[in-house]
């Protein structure tokens, strides 16, 4: 690509469509009230010190989530959140061509059900599957190696140094000592690793680092795969072609990209007997949600019904959080769970709800919010 990158990233009418997808599905907090409030003027503020090359990322707010697991979430201040938008407007469409097609994450018109229901269609196909996942993923991205895979599609300079400014201002994240052929002592310190999870470039970037990957198992070893992020599954019609797969797949893993297969997370079993992928239970003829999932959806939202009857909780929000589980829950066979659930979560609760012509369930009863002090 030539030099006009750039120019198309620090565009007032991308920053605007960059501020409109950064808001969108977000909590309306103070940072963003405020940055929404003199709209044109932040936007012209942020595109004079892209344009200046005087533009520097602000300190990220760090926090541990704990379900599913422990995981530290970095969240960018909004105006941030603006630029890796802009960015990946422009960028996205470039390395777009080079993704293979059974990649779910992070792309448009992929996701998660498509990627379930492709597994599915593999399922039927094949008497074995290969599950495996990257031990420590987002902490273990080596970022020189990053770079280069950057670079090799991108050769605006300006664009280059952006994306790299924002790379290397991320704020640490957990430390994996792993060695590889090669290493010495002190190559774990010489060689920075880690992405900041909860950035819109971080999801991007980890999609991208793994293409290698998604070409080796497709092209070379010319095997059927699907992947989500650093979730992945290999088919195949015998053991011992998977068993195979995965030792090849490993010394790749370790020579091009620096990262390690979970040894716990990593397995293979017979079709018939179905699989965990993405959240399901994934069978030849139908899908189920992990009990684990369930369990977790009815800890949350009892929690925010308890919020939303001492008026401490906006209905909007008690909407957003039903209706995106609902959504989940009904690309699996759960009429019936999800028939059990509202009944016992809400009209239990004697909270009214109903379900709109277009399946989007609302809270009837609106009450007054406390006021801010």
């Amino acid at each position: 690509m030539d030099g006009t990158l750039f120019p198309q990233i620090s565009d007032f009418q991308n920053l605007y469509l960059a501020f409109k997808k950064a808001k969108t599905g977000k909590p309306y907090t103070p940072n963003i009230a405020c940055f929404e409030a003199c709209l044109e003027q932040q936007l012209f503020q942020l595109q004079q010190e892209l344009v200046s090359r005087s533009y520097q990322p602000g300190q990220y707010r760090a926090f541990l989530i704990y379900e599913p697991k422990i995981r530290l979430i970095s969240a960018a201040p909004f105006r941030d959140r603006v630029v890796h938008h802009a960015i990946c407007n422009v960028i996205e469409p470039i390395f777009e061509s080079s993704f293979i097609q059974d990649t779910y994450a992070n792309r448009r018109e992929k996701g998660t059900h498509k990627g379930i229901k492709r597994c599915r269609d593999f399922l039927r196909q094949y008497r074995f599957v290969l599950k495996a996942d990257i031990r420590k993923y987002f902490p273990s991205l080596d970022l020189h190696i990053l770079k280069k895979l950057i670079s090799d599609k991108i050769s605006c300079a300006d664009t280059l140094d952006l994306i790299y400014k924002i790379i290397d201002n991320s704020n640490p994240q957990e430390f994996v000592p792993d060695y590889f052929a090669g290493d010495n002592l002190f190559s774990v310190l010489e060689r920075r690793r880690g992405l900041p999870m909860g950035n819109l470039t971080s999801q991007f970037f980890a999609n991208l680092y793994l293409s290698p990957l998604d070409h080796f198992v497709t092209d070379t070893l010319r095997l059927r795969y699907v992947r989500y992020v650093d979730d992945f599954i290999v088919f195949a019609n015998d053991k011992k072609t998977l068993a195979n797969a995965r030792h090849l797949i490993e010394g790749f893993l370790a020579q091009q990209l620096r990262l390690r297969l979970h040894p716990d997370k990593t397995h293979i079993t017979p079709c018939e007997k179905g699989i965990t992928f993405l959240g399901q239970r994934v069978f030849r003829t139908h899908q189920k949600l992990k009990n684990e999932n369930i369990r977790r959806f009815r800890k949350r939202i009892r929690r925010r019904i308890k919020a939303f009857k001492a008026g401490r909780l906006h209905p909007d929000k008690l909407e957003q959080q039903l209706n995106a589980w609902l959504g989940h829950a009904k690309q699996a066979d759960t009429f019936r769970l999800r028939k059990k659930i509202l009944h016992q979560l809400f009209f239990e609760e004697h909270i009214n709800i109903a379900e709109t012509p277009d399946g989007v369930w609302k809270v009837l009863e609106r009450p007054r919010m406390p006021k801010k002090p």
